[in-house]
């Protein structure tokens, strides 16, 4: 796939409440995005995730959830069960996409694109859940980030890319 940050914006998803999610419309924004589980023992990082998106929302932030149920089956609900366990237990306010595959057949063009942009240490393939990239504000992928990655520690490389 093409490296251009028009590649970026013509990619789409839906929420997990069924609406249409262009990506056309994050034009001038600084993108995090991460695969989520609900079942995970790094699902607590949805609290840092919603903490950077309530303190940086305003200044161009997009945290985007991606839920998928490939690592050890730890998203197993529908998009409208997730979609309420996100809100109910982690007060998550970001958007939170339908459920995706992120590797193998079927994978989602965002990761497809996004896994295109970063690989990790030579590797394309997401290895966990909460796996996190980090889009400028002119749709370049400049970060790729582990589950053991805490939001709070992007939290300078965000502040930097929204100086920009």
């Amino acid at each position: 796939m093409a490296g251009d940050n028009e590649t970026f914006y013509a990619l789409s998803s839906v929420t997990s409440k069924g609406k249409p999610f262009p990506f056309n419309d994050l034009r001038g924004k600084v993108v995090l995005i991460v695969n989520v589980a609900s079942q995970c023992g790094f699902t607590p990082q949805y609290k840092g995730l919603e903490k950077l998106y309530e303190k940086f929302e305003d200044k161009g932030l997009v945290v985007l959830g991606f839920p998928c149920n490939q690592f050890g089956g730890q998203e197993p609900g529908t998009d409208e069960e997730i979609h309420e366990f996100c809100t109910m237990f982690w007060n998550v306010n970001f958007p939170v996409m339908k459920k995706v595959k992120v590797n193998g057949d079927g994978a989602d063009p965002i990761y497809k694109y996004l896994k295109s942009q970063k690989s990790w240490m030579g590797l394309s393939g997401i290895k966990w859940n909460f796996e996190k990239f980090l889009v400028n504000k002119k749709g370049v992928v400049v970060g790729r980030f582990t589950s053991v990655t805490t939001p709070e520690t992007l939290q300078a490389e965000i502040e930097k890319l929204l100086d920009e």
